[in-house]
């Protein structure tokens, strides 16, 4: 009788270690999954913020804080922040030399990294000898990221190319904090080859921000690093 009360027990002691031996395993395995699932967030957060762009980094790091406690703004929303960036370059020789157009196209692809829009003419003008639908020029619509590496390459590598070079007119917003740049040459930017370029031609540079006042468009402008005259 002894003895199968404790071959019973033994069992029971048995049966109580392999459970608790369980739970232990899957406790260590239930830890182990959420370390990895822990480092993989970790690594993937850091990977994502190295693709990120430097101007919107700073934008989100730097810039929005600063400009929520210049203005007083209650809410990240309401900060002011860029929307897009057209580059136009018009093409009135086009009329005269079609491949004129191939050219353009080709070095605003190489200096946006996207391919342009040909613009044509809606309707016939005849002072002009302008032809409804004849090409008239080239576009580019930049959002995302390709406009922030772009605003990036524009005020840090392009601009401080020009000869003499004064900084920009702080003044070229359209009254609803859009600012607008003219630029007499495209080859500032250091994709152009300057030997392969068949004549210099101007590009007219349009940045849309969700500003509602000028005074804060330029403010941010200002703060991601725009180089206006006043602060060169």
């Amino acid at each position: 009788m002894a003895e199968k009360k404790t071959t019973k027990n033994t069992k029971l002691n048995k049966k109580a270690s392999v459970v608790k031996e369980s739970k232990a395993s899957k406790g260590a395995a239930s830890k182990s999954a959420e370390k990895k699932t822990t480092k993989n967030t970790e690594q993937k957060s850091l990977i994502n913020k190295k693709d990120l762009p430097n101007v919107l980094l700073k934008f989100r790091n730097d810039v929005m804080p600063d400009l929520m406690k210049k203005y007083e703004f209650t809410t990240p929303m309401a900060v002011p922040k860029l929307l897009k960036i057209v580059i136009n370059v018009g093409l009135g020789e086009a009329l005269l030399n079609s491949k004129i157009t191939d050219t353009v196209i080709a070095d605003l692809e190489i200096i946006t990294g996207q391919k342009p829009v040909i613009r044509r003419a809606r309707k016939a003008i005849a002072g002009f000898k302008l032809r409804e639908g004849q090409i008239i020029g080239v576009m580019v619509t930049l959002r995302g990221n390709r406009m922030y590496e772009f605003f990036d390459r524009l005020v840090n590598t392009a601009l401080p190319r020009i000869r003499d070079f004064r900084g920009v007119s702080p003044n070229s917003f359209d009254g609803r904090g859009n600012y607008a740049l003219g630029l007499k040459e495209q080859v500032i930017f250091p994709e152009i080859d300057y030997t392969a370029m068949s004549s210099a031609r101007g590009l007219q540079v349009v940045i849309v921000t969700s500003a509602k006042e000028d005074d804060h468009g330029r403010s941010l402008l200002d703060a991601l690093g725009m180089p206006f005259q006043n602060n060169i």
